[in-house]
């Protein structure tokens, strides 16, 4: 997609999107991060909503009514104690209409890259849970975006028993060329899973460039369908014995040694000195 702040029209793309998905077959259906509304500032606070307003309850519609799983992207999830500021908040949907797991950003993105000087901070207020749930037989994990640099994240979730995690996003154009496929792709090798990361395109006000390049990568880092540019849909079958058989042949997963991973002591350490 190409969201901006106009929620009607963001909201008849995205819908046209999930049927034209759901027409060519798909059973599980992921929207991009901020799908029903990119903007910055004031704009994205006044336009937030709760979980039970337009674009939400759109959603839950459109996945009842096709018969299909939908993560909702992320929204702009307007809290009641959180002053200015917004969540940004994943939602995995049963077909059956039902908000089966509800994940909020846990990472925000406050960088200077490309010449902008990005603070979701700001307005957004980080979520403190890792969520995942069940939907059309698979375990579903949920991230964000910049979550897709915390691999601590991800590995949490395979080991809770994901098969598949979501990653929709607004990833930039400025990083997006050279690291948004090899860290997709590296996410989707070390974990043994599916990723199903379907991003926005082009530009939008004040100062969003999104890489676009959606794409769907199996549990050997293969790109099994992909949509580099434009408004568009990528459709693969994913097939849960090619997870089992990488698993079994190559038990990576099976083969780590959690007793022996200490994490750096948090307190600095004095640097070390020589008397030569």
């Amino acid at each position: 997609m190409n969201s901006n702040g106009d929620l009607a029209r963001n909201l008849e793309r995205a819908e046209a999107l999930v049927r034209e998905a759901a027409g060519a077959g798909a059973e599980l259906v992921a929207l991009p991060e901020k799908w029903s509304l990119l903007a910055g500032g004031d704009e994205l606070l006044a336009g937030a909503e709760t979980l039970d307003g337009t674009a939400v309850t759109a959603a839950r519609s459109w996945a009842r009514e096709l018969g299909i799983a939908l993560c909702a992207g992320s929204v702009a999830e307007r809290l009641p104690d959180s002053g200015d500021r917004v969540a940004n908040t994943s939602l995995l949907i049963d077909p059956e209409g039902n908000v089966v797991a509800r994940y909020r950003k846990l990472h925000m993105f406050d960088v200077d890259v490309g010449g902008v000087a990005y603070r979701e901070s700001a307005t957004e207020r980080p979520g403190e849970e890792i969520a995942d749930g069940e939907a059309g037989g698979w375990k579903v994990g949920l991230t964000v975006c910049y979550d897709l640099r915390f691999p601590e994240l991800f590995r949490i979730l395979a080991l809770r028993g994901a098969t598949l995690i979501t990653v929709p996003s607004a990833f930039t154009a400025a990083t997006g060329e050279p690291h948004w496929e090899p860290l997709l792709r590296a996410r989707a090798i070390e974990n043994q899973l599916f990723v199903l990361a379907p991003n926005q395109h082009g530009t939008a006000p004040p100062h969003y460039d999104s890489w676009g390049h959606s794409l769907i990568a199996d549990p050997w880092g293969r790109v099994i369908a992909s949509h580099d540019r434009g408004e568009g849909i990528a459709v693969a079958e994913l097939d849960l014995a090619e997870l089992e058989r990488v698993r079994r042949e190559l038990p990576s997963l099976g083969n780590r040694r959690p007793d022996a991973y200490l994490w750096p002591n948090a307190q600095k350490e004095e640097p070390q000195t020589s008397d030569e």
